[in-house]
């Protein structure tokens, strides 16, 4: 048996390619400020959140794009408040060309009320900004299994 009492997600690390292509990236999106940073070479990183908490650390520690067929991160999901906020969010990524799954907001499941954005970083991470309600109505992507699963 576990003793850890209490527990929730620090912060979750990301290797990138380009360091300061993609701490423009995540400031841009989800207003993220740079907590910390680390410029000598070889051993460059941000840390990126908000209020003085980091919620994002970026290490310029890799080549190539994320490879979605190997075991790893799945994709990192963000919520937000409002579908409003979601859809802001997707007009800032149609500016910074990325790359989306589905096309807009789709719900989570089928009849389902929560639902969001389906997107990847300049490195083919994938990510996720939803709203816990107003993706109705709408058909979701995926039947019988959650959006967030298969994109």
């Amino acid at each position: 048996m576990s003793t850890l009492k209490t527990l929730q997600t620090g912060h979750v690390g990301l290797n990138v390619t380009d360091l300061d292509r993609s701490v423009a990236f995540y400031r841009t999106v989800f207003a993220f400020d740079t907590i910390a940073e680390g410029k000598e070479e070889n051993r460059r990183f941000a840390f990126l959140g908000r209020q003085g908490k980091a919620l994002i650390t970026l290490w310029e520690q890799s080549t190539g794009e994320f490879p979605v067929a190997l075991p790893g991160l799945h994709h990192l999901s963000f919520q937000v408040d409002t579908i409003d906020e979601v859809k802001a969010a997707e007009q800032v990524l149609r500016e910074l060309d990325a790359h989306f799954a589905h096309d807009g907001v789709v719900p989570h499941g089928e009849h389902g009320t929560s639902g969001g954005i389906f997107f990847t970083d300049p490195d083919g991470i994938r990510l996720e900004i939803y709203a816990p309600t107003g993706a109705d109505p709408a058909d979701a992507p995926t039947e019988n299994a959650p959006t967030c699963g298969f994109f």
